[in-house]
């Protein structure tokens, strides 16, 4: 995923801060706000709250 398009996405539960967290085949954007954690699959990230976990 391009810095330049981490640089404008934002949560959209709380437009907090996203970080991208790789684990092997697994890649998340966790917001550093509400802490929810976002898929992203075949590189395109899944901004949808129903599809979030929560990490807290």
């Amino acid at each position: 995923m391009s810095p330049e398009l981490l640089a404008i996405i934002v949560c959209p539960a709380c437009h907090g801060e996203l970080a991208l967290t790789a684990g092997g085949d697994r890649s998340e954007l966790v917001c550093q706000g509400c802490g929810l954690a976002y898929p992203v699959r075949d590189g395109i990230p899944v901004l949808l709250v129903d599809e979030a976990r929560s990490t807290r």
